[in-house]
Order: structure tokens, then C-alpha cells, then sequence
């Protein structure tokens, strides 16, 4: 189902619970908003649909993923940018890294490790901001 985006800064301040295989709908849901939103976005968090969950939906070079429970584990290269976001006005500074190592579990609820770097690290890290209720 295609959700509204939500844009009220409280909740999207707030640190996101762990996510467990009750959630799958909301992956689902975060997935299908994402491809709604593909001509704008890149990215998305589970309370930018209104779930405050800890699950990610995002552009992994042409193919949608999902994580469950993403954490970086390990950043080197940092460097400033300027993001948007469909849940906030216009565009803010942000401080990212070049390479990011994340640990997740996919659909199954399967551990995964993996280095992402370049355009993919960051969009990666801008989702796990709104995870830790980091506004940017």
C-alpha cells in the first residue's frame, strides 16, 4: 500500500524500535511508496510512512533493498554534501562517508554484512539518520 509521507518533525525525531518478522507488511508498504516516489527519491525510512520501525527501503544501484535493523559498523573518507528529503524542506548540510560497513538482516531475518561506498553509502547513511531520529 502507498503511504502519505509524513512530515511531522516530533515523530520523525524520535529513535525507531527494532523491527522483527512482524513487520513485513511495513517493509512491503515502505517499498511500494518508494517506487511511487522514484522520479524524487532514492531513499526511505519506515516513519517517513508513519511506522516508527528500524527498517530502510533504498536504490541499491538499480535494484530495491531493504533492510531490517541496519547499523554502520565502520565509515572511513568523511566529507560535507547537502541533502533533501521528501519529509523535510529543502535542502541541509550533511557530513557523510565515502565507504560505510552495515550490518542488517534481510527479509528472512538473516544476518548481513556489507561495505557499500559512493552514492549508495550515502543514501544508506540518510536513511539510518531517520532511524536514530536524526534530522539532517
Amino acid at each position: 500500500m502507498i503511504r502519505e509521507i509524513c512530515k511531522d518533525e516530533r515523530f520523525l525525531a524520535q529513535k525507531a524500535e527494532p523491527a522483527g518478522p512482524e513487520d513485513l507488511p511495513i517493509a512491503a508498504d515502505l517499498l511500494e511508496t518508494l517506487k511511487r516516489h522514484k522520479g524524487g527519491c532514492v531513499g526511505m525510512a519506515a516513519n517517513m510512512i508513519g511506522f516508527n520501525k528500524r527498517i530502510i527501503a533504498f536504490d541499491n544501484e538499480g535494484v530495491d533493498m531493504v533492510m531490517f535493523n541496519p547499523e554502520i559498523v565502520k565509515k572511513s573518507g568523511p566529507y560535507q554534501t547537502e541533502e533533501g528529503c521528501l519529509s523535510l524542506a529543502g535542502l541541509r548540510p550533511a557530513k557523510r562517508w565515502k565507504s560505510v560497513k552495515v550490518r542488517w538482516q534481510n527479509e528472512q531475518f538473516q544476518e548481513r554484512l556489507k561495505t557499500f561506498s559512493g552514492w549508495t553509502a550515502q543514501i544508506i547513511q540518510h536513511e539510518i539518520d531517520h532511524c536514530e531520529g536524526i534530522l539532517i
